[in-house]
């Protein structure tokens, strides 16, 4: 019998600090998890309100209860192991496990994800959630499956506020052609076709979130805007005038070079996923020539940096 026809799951709770939530999401994810959810940084919150960061978060990640279990969670301690190495100055993590016996715990974060206010314009809920929008908001909706990107986490956030400003603001680009770099569910490349963007690629090298961003293009009926492809950003060559990448510090300054290469001469980048710690450094290599800092959002201990293409024509 299948973990499906049993119901039974090994749930791992990770208590850690915001610095470390992102890399251990991504280990937890890359070990096979069948879902790993952000708990933390989705309370049930009105519309009217925007979600507060915490400062120590909590992951839930549901593996198959199988003879495999003893390995991940050896692996798993390394890992926290030497993350601590890595970051002597940041509490450690820990983690606590519980056998699930529920075919349907599939359905059960659900009710972290309610629909939230990211902008002045812009509402994102999930696709099982009812919302009747106002004359002016559109409507942005995910069914997230096993990716990322739900717009609770601040990152997310303040791309999509990024994103919005830039397109709304800068009537000088008529032909919008955006990449959202690592897409996750799409919500980011979606968000800027709904503004507008008429040509919109969205990249992950995970074949399952690439899945899910094309199953999010199309219940926004932009599916004829986003193209969704299963590659790495490097092998990309499209030039771009805005460029999304909402990664991890270190996947940010390993595409650095590359993303400034296919930005268009007054194109812009929005850049997130970068943490307090990280972002003296990220600024440093990302505002230097031929970019310069446009914006900076920040949200508790979390960065978002809007930085532009300086124009290829001698004054």
């Amino acid at each position: 019998m299948t973990e499906k026809e049993t119901g039974k799951w090994l749930k791992i709770e990770v208590s850690a600090p915001a610095a470390l939530v992102d890399a251990l999401g991504n280990f937890l994810t890359e070990s096979g998890a069948q879902g790993v959810f952000q708990e933390s940084l989705a309370p049930a919150n009105t519309l009217e309100d925007f979600p507060e960061p915490v400062i120590d978060e909590k992951l839930q990640a549901y593996f198959p209860d199988d003879n495999r279990s003893a390995k991940r969670l050896a692996a798993l301690q390394k890992y926290i192991d030497s993350l601590v190495e890595i970051f002597p100055d940041t509490d450690k993590p820990s983690f606590t496990t519980e056998i699930i016996c529920d075919p349907d715990w599939g359905e059960q974060w659900k009710k972290y994800f309610k629909p939230i206010r990211v902008s002045d314009n812009i509402i994102i809920k999930p696709t099982w959630e009812r919302y009747t929008p106002a004359s002016r908001d559109i409507v942005i909706e995910i069914d997230p499956g096993m990716a990322f990107g739900t717009g609770q986490h601040a990152s997310t956030r303040m791309c999509i506020e990024a994103v919005e400003d830039i397109i709304m603001q800068d009537r000088s680009i008529k032909d919008w052609k955006v990449l959202d770099a690592g897409c996750g569910t799409g919500i980011l490349g979606i968000t800027a076709a709904k503004m507008g963007a008429q040509d919109v690629v969205c990249l992950d090298i995970d074949k399952k979130a690439a899945e899910i961003a094309r199953e999010n293009a199309a219940i926004n009926n932009v599916d004829t805007s986003v193209r969704v492809l299963n590659k790495n950003a490097v092998s990309f060559e499209n030039p771009r005038n805005l460029i999304i990448a909402n990664l991890t510090a270190n996947l940010l300054l390993t595409l650095r070079d590359h993303l400034i290469e296919l930005l268009l001469p007054e194109g812009y980048m929005v850049i997130s996923g970068i943490i307090e710690q990280d972002a003296k450094n990220i600024k440093k290599e990302f505002s230097a020539p031929p970019l310069k800092l446009h914006k900076t959002l920040r949200e508790k201990e979390w960065f978002c940096y809007v930085l532009r293409k300086k124009s290829s024509r001698k004054k």
